[in-house]
């Protein structure tokens, strides 16, 4: 193909810079947990090799050395390529393969490694790179995700215990609706996280089968016997995750289902923080002239024009999180589609879209709970005038009345201005005293539910004040 000029002070090589030049698009670098991957896969790989005779013990034990050096981060500088290349990222393959073997060499003082016979042996890039793809995903979603959603959840769990007494307004349709307190409203919320973290750990097994040992085709042509089942075995032993050969080396590589159930339950994940966020700041909303039911942190000013605004800021940056999240779900799936014959050719969009999902979703969770979420308190002022003004209560004359008189009720109250109390006696439908009897808005709520009350903090940061607990008294 002609000669190409690599810079003296990289480690990559001609493959490298080849797909360098070739592929200026955009400014999207593979994804750094990925190059991380393809290190314990590289190391994995060795030591696989090492253990069955394939390689000797020198290059096994230097081939390992410099994937610890990009564990650490010290050749972040030596992956330069983009994720608008090869569809099956056989050139980053490639570049892991010469910045191991160049750095390698180096440390040897001699030609010791080649980048394909030594530090590739055994692989194709065609098995490769979707086990790195499972090895990033499984590992993001282990140690970020699942880990700020817990917190999110036990945050959320302790609000909800700590406002069980609080009752409220309920809303449906955007209308008054029966009552139900605070708390088992906060309860919902978690008991999303809560399904959401199931959803996430089922999807762990999938993620967790390796292609390697597929090589080109998934026939395993130039990988020694027992060669996949002990790099599976040297991975989960290198990241303390469970990871185990696939069964069948042709679906993992033509196949990438497993990311898109995997990022299907982020999907999920981002559409019940989108409701939580929206919820919050709508019941935030005001100070004076929107609903102003629950109190929120005041983090930075909201505007350069309009002094003393404060905005629900961190619900902003979540909902927008949640859109990115979705959208990247309809490129995943378009891209696990495309799995032509006997690989699929879309790996580099697929996992760049998945890992961005994963780490925005961790991150926003981290600053929602930080930020916001641990500092909501009711404005029990404002929950109780609105309790005494809703119309709704009038449900629980049901039985007494009947549906109709019932809506009568409601209906005087609504168009002359009156208490249900003085609608109900002004239509002769009962007396006050079995309204008083009657309409009692902590009969109507219910018991607080198991679910969405579960592992969180028993109290979150703050305590209320005599204030508050004189109100919620009353």
């Amino acid at each position: 193909m002609g000669t190409v000029y690599v810079p003296q002070d990289r480690y990559w090589g001609a493959q490298t810079q080849r797909s360098y030049e070739n592929f200026r698009i955009g400014t999207e670098k593979m994804p750094p947990e990925l190059i991380r991957a393809f290190a314990v896969l590289k190391k994995g790989a060795a030591m696989a090799n090492v253990r069955l005779g394939n390689l000797d013990r020198e290059k096994g034990e230097i081939i390992c050395a410099v994937c610890d050096e990009i564990l650490e981060g010290k050749l972040d500088e030596h992956f330069p390529l983009a994720v608008w290349q090869t569809g099956s990222g056989t050139q980053t393959n490639m570049n892991v393969n010469e910045v191991i073997a160049n750095r390698g060499n180096e440390r040897a003082g001699t030609p010791l490694l080649h980048p394909n016979d030594d530090v590739n042996r055994s692989q194709s890039s065609n098995d490769t790179f979707p086990t790195a793809m499972s090895i990033c995903a499984l590992s993001i979603l282990e140690d970020h995700v699942l880990p700020a959603l817990s917190g999110l959840e036990n945050t959320l769990c302790g609000l909800a215990r700590r406002y069980r007494e609080v009752i409220k307004v309920g809303r449906t349709h955007l209308q008054d609706a029966t009552p139900l307190t605070l708390g088992q409203e906060i309860s919902g919320w978690a008991a999303m996280l809560e399904h959401d973290a199931r959803y996430l750990k089922l999807s762990l097994e999938g993620l967790g089968e390796l292609a390697l040992g597929g090589t080109a085709v998934g026939t395993g042509l130039n990988a020694s016997e027992g060669f996949a089942e002990t790099a599976a075995e040297m991975v989960s032993r290198l990241t303390g995750k469970t990871f185990r050969t696939a069964p069948n080396k042709f679906h993992a590589l033509t196949s990438k289902d497993q990311f898109v159930f995997a990022h299907g339950a982020m999907k999920a994940l981002a559409a019940d923080l989108m409701k939580i966020a929206n919820d919050i700041r709508l019941l935030s909303s005001g100070p004076r002239c929107g609903i102003g039911e629950l109190l929120i942190p005041e983090n930075e000013p909201g505007s350069s024009i309009m002094p003393g605004k404060v905005n629900p800021t961190q619900c902003e940056a979540v909902t927008m999180v949640a859109l990115q999240v979705m959208g990247n779900d309809t490129i995943i799936g378009m891209a696990a589609s495309q799995g032509n014959y006997e690989l699929n050719v879309f790996m580099p969009v697929l996992i760049h879209n998945f890992l961005q999902s994963a780490r925005l979703l961790a991150d926003v969770m981290d600053s929602f709970e930080r930020n916001c979420v641990r500092g909501i308190r009711p404005n029990t002022g404002k929950i109780r005038e609105y309790l005494s003004q809703s119309l709704m209560l009038v449900t629980a004359l049901n039985p007494i009345v009947g549906y109709e008189n019932a809506a009568k009720i409601a209906k005087m109250a609504y168009n002359e201005n009156l208490t249900l109390r003085e609608a109900a006696i002004r239509l002769q439908l009962l007396d006050g005293e079995t309204f008083d009897r009657v309409v009692r808005p902590e009969k109507m709520v219910g018991q607080f539910p198991e679910e969405g009350a579960g592992d969180g903090h028993d109290d979150p940061p703050g305590k209320l004040s005599e204030e508050e607990k004189g109100r919620i008294g009353e």
